[in-house]
Order: C-alpha cells, then sequence, then structure tokens
C-alpha cells in the first residue's frame, strides 16, 4: 500500500469528485464479484472472484485513507 502522508491537507472538488468515482467504481466491483462469486460452482473461478472481490475492497480502503 502506497503512504499518503504527503497529501495535502485540502484538495479541490474536482479531486473529490474524482476520489469519489474511485471509489464507487471499486465499490460496485467488490459487490459484483462477490455477487457472482456465491453463484458458480468452479472452485477455482469462485476463488478468482473472492480475490478480485478483495482487490477491490483494499482499493476502497485505500481511497478513504486519503481521505481521512
Amino acid at each position: 500500500m502506497q503512504n499518503y502522508e504527503n497529501a495535502p491537507a485540502m484538495i479541490s472538488t474536482k479531486d473529490l469528485d474524482y476520489l469519489s468515482d474511485i471509489y464507487n467504481w471499486n465499490f460496485n466491483a467488490s459487490k459484483v464479484a462477490c455477487h457472482f462469486k456465491e453463484n458458480v460452482t468452479d472452485g477455482e473461478i469462485k476463488d478468482l472472484l473472492k480475490r478480485v472481490s478483495e482487490m477491490h475492497k483494499e482499493h476502497c480502503k485505500a481511497v478513504l485513507n486519503i481521505l481521512s
């Protein structure tokens, strides 16, 4: 995970909109992967979808860390 200590104390409205979009894209991708994971029977595909869902959750956490 990257270090965001050098992020400015204040971000622009444009930056906030972009971060919001990034968060929403990743949140939705995580939900979709999780949904499909519950509906497949192939164990290898199920495992891959679980990892994809977790990756997108981590991206959401990274965006939240930038905003905190």
